[in-house]
């Protein structure tokens, strides 16, 4: 199978850290978005951002920075539909995606997620995390799994159904996923979750302690 496109997605308000781009925080001296692009291209064939507003902020990047297709703030789904609109013009199969502010990504995000859409003509793949302690009793033991619906992997095929979703006002990306039967692929969270996200000044601070780890 041919590698995916690969897609950051960087479309998010940051309401939590006062607003503007939050994989342009740095830990470790280099930028949360550097961070999953150190870990994402090797994954890929090629690979852009997904990002609204001026994009010479991120000049220093050196990736194409792709806007959402649709108007108005329509969630992760909009990015990843531009994402499936820019794959389109490449002439490419799938893309997968990532969040931009989520540093530590597995370095298997391609390899994992590919494997568990064997056999599917469409392939649609979510990461998942394992429940545990806490996550775990709040569930009441109906969910054994997170699902991080900005790690995916998404056929360009399904585009235009896609946006016939989220012109209809969908904007839940599991609702979507599920509709089309979408698979689920399973990461260990050991040392700590992959997909952990900087939202807050905390967890920022939390981003530069794990980076000794990851």
């Amino acid at each position: 199978m041919t590698k995916p496109l690969g897609i950051i997605l960087a479309g998010g308000l940051a309401t939590r850290m006062g607003g503007g781009d939050k994989g342009l925080l740095q830990i470790g001296g280099q930028s949360l978005l550097n961070h999953v692009i150190d870990r994402l291209s090797p994954q890929v064939s090629g690979l852009a951002l997904n990002a609204n507003g001026d994009p010479e902020r991120f000049a220093e990047i050196t990736l194409p920075v792709i806007p959402d297709t649709i108007e108005g703030f329509a969630g992760p789904l909009a990015g990843v539909l531009a994402g499936l609109d820019w794959a389109a013009e490449q002439g490419a199969d799938s893309i997968v995606t990532a969040a931009a502010d989520t540093p530590f990504l597995p370095r298997d995000l391609v390899e994992r997620l590919t494997a568990a859409a064997e056999g599917q003509t469409h392939p649609l793949v979510l990461a998942t995390t394992p429940r545990t302690g806490d996550e775990a009793l709040k569930s009441g033991g109906s969910k054994r799994v997170n699902r991080h619906p900005t790690f995916g992997l998404w056929p360009v095929a399904l585009r235009n159904d896609l946006r016939a979703a989220l012109n209809d006002g969908l904007r839940k990306v599991v609702l979507w996923t599920d509709q089309h039967d979408g698979r689920e692929a399973l990461f260990p969270a050991e040392p700590f979750d992959p997909f952990f996200n900087v939202n807050t000044p905390d967890d920022l601070a939390l981003a530069e302690k794990l980076l000794e780890q990851a």
